[in-house]
């Protein structure tokens, strides 16, 4: 299979898991089109317009890495929060919390896969 550029599911999502404003996300795999084989549910570039978040939220059964491609965020990783920015990977396994908030002036980019754990 190949997806050309521009033929990705987009969607906005607002508040995603309680957080603020609009995350944008391109679909780089889809659940629906069995495309993960019953083994994740997310594989998205997921862009965060400056001061909108991606809440607060627990992973049980899954985990969750987000690949940072641009821009700077906080990420707060079971109560430690830390500066995230381009090149830089935070992982949350099953069992553990994580939020990511664009405190940035530029769009925050990333990658996020969520596989079953």
């Amino acid at each position: 299979m190949i997806r050309k550029a521009g033929e990705f599911k987009r969607e906005v999502v607002q508040g995603l898991r309680g957080g603020n404003g609009p995350i944008e996300m391109e679909h780089l795999l889809e659940v629906d089109k069995n495309e993960f084989n019953g083994k994740g549910r997310l594989f998205a570039r997921m862009t965060i317009k400056p001061g909108s978040s991606v809440g607060y939220h627990k992973h049980e059964g899954d985990a969750e890495a987000y690949y940072i491609l641009k821009g700077e965020g906080l990420l707060n990783d079971n109560g430690t929060k830390t500066v995230i920015k381009a090149g830089d990977l935070a992982y949350t396994p099953s069992g553990s919390s994580h939020s990511i908030e664009n405190t940035g002036d530029t769009d925050l980019e990333l990658i996020a896969l969520i596989l079953f754990s």
